[in-house]
């Protein structure tokens, strides 16, 4: 009783380290920064046209998308967990979308179309999570196992759904998702903000983030203390399904159009790759969101760079590569090597 009494009475103490961990100062995060400034220095002085309006904002709306599915995958990967199928719902999301508002009735009533477009296909994704979900968490099927299933045949049924054909459109409403502006800076880059904030201040303040690390860091010692692992997990693959959801809507809106075969292609690496270079532990018990910001803008600014200065794209999925092994390889305990 004892125990259980201190506890209690050290849980609002707890939200204050959570907090730093969520959106941390710490020598990782500075390490972050640097070298972040470091790669926009050296495009500074490198690649040509870096500082142009143009280029500037195609590398945040880049990286935009990249760290909204980051953040799902990190809350994934902060359960012990890993979603391949980001990808895959990016793509069946953008191909309902457009194929709710180009039909008959989304021309009789466009604007109205336009938001049920948006809210069928973000159920959708929704929809993705929860299966991936219940597989992990109530059937106990591996996360890899689990998601590779939507990895599959999530693609497959968007390009079913498209007969595998370019859907080109022109919806300014839709489009202002992926090309509006918000006091001069792209939309999306103000929505990183907000989801980064509020996805942080769960983490912080709230029950769930508190049972969402518990559950990473040590699975059976949180069902033993009462957390509901099972709702845990499952809400952390929904949520990461709805981000992955609104970031393919985000790409068909910057590209105003859809292309099923191509849409969310290895973005589960560009997620993965920003979630664990930002800090995330792939054992799970950790989600530092501000990392995971500072993580996707080094990977788009690195691929920008190879690509900008004549480098091959395949060559820039090896370095992608390379970085992920590097960082995995930095957070190994040192007695484990």
């Amino acid at each position: 009783m004892t125990s259980l009494h201190s506890s209690r009475q050290a849980t609002p103490r707890s939200a204050s380290p959570r907090w730093r961990q969520a959106m941390p100062v710490n020598p990782r995060s500075l390490a972050l920064l640097v070298a972040l400034l470091a790669l926009i220095l050296f495009n500074v002085a490198i690649t040509p046209n870096f500082l142009e309006w143009q280029t500037l904002s195609v590398n945040v709306s880049q990286v935009s998308t990249i760290a909204i599915v980051a953040i799902g995958m990190t809350l994934v990967i902060a359960t012990g967990g890993i979603d391949l199928s980001v990808g895959a719902v990016m793509a069946l999301a953008g191909a309902l979308a457009p194929l709710i508002f180009l039909s008959e009735f989304g021309q009789q009533a466009p604007l109205a179309m336009t938001l049920v477009a948006i809210v069928v296909a973000l159920a959708v994704a929704v929809a993705c999570g929860l299966f991936n979900g219940v597989l992990v968490s109530r059937f106990g099927v591996q996360p890899i196992i689990a998601t590779l299933v939507l990895f599959i045949s999530g693609r497959g049924l968007a390009q079913v759904l498209t007969n595998g054909n370019l859907q080109t459109f022109d919806n300014p409403a839709f489009e202002f998702l992926g090309a509006g502006r918000l006091l001069g800076l792209p939309f999306q880059g103000w929505l990183v903000v907000v989801i980064a904030l509020v996805v942080a201040w769960v983490i912080a303040r709230t029950r769930y983030g508190r049972y969402l690390l518990a559950t990473g860091g040590n699975p059976q010692a949180a069902r033993m203390a009462g957390v509901p692992v099972t709702r845990v997990k499952l809400a952390a693959y929904t949520s990461c399904a709805l981000l992955a959801g609104l970031a393919g809507l985000i790409t068909v809106a910057i590209n105003s159009a859809s292309d099923a075969a191509k849409n969310g292609n290895l973005m589960e690496l560009d997620a993965i790759a920003a979630a664990v270079v930002g800090g995330a532990l792939l054992k799970g018990g950790k989600a530092p969101i501000a990392g995971v910001i500072l993580g996707a803008a080094i990977i788009q600014l690195v691929r920008y760079t190879l690509l900008a200065n004549g480098v091959a794209d395949e060559v820039a999925l090896v370095v992608k590569a390379a970085i992920i092994v590097l960082a995995v390889y930095l957070q190994t305990p040192r007695g484990a090597h």
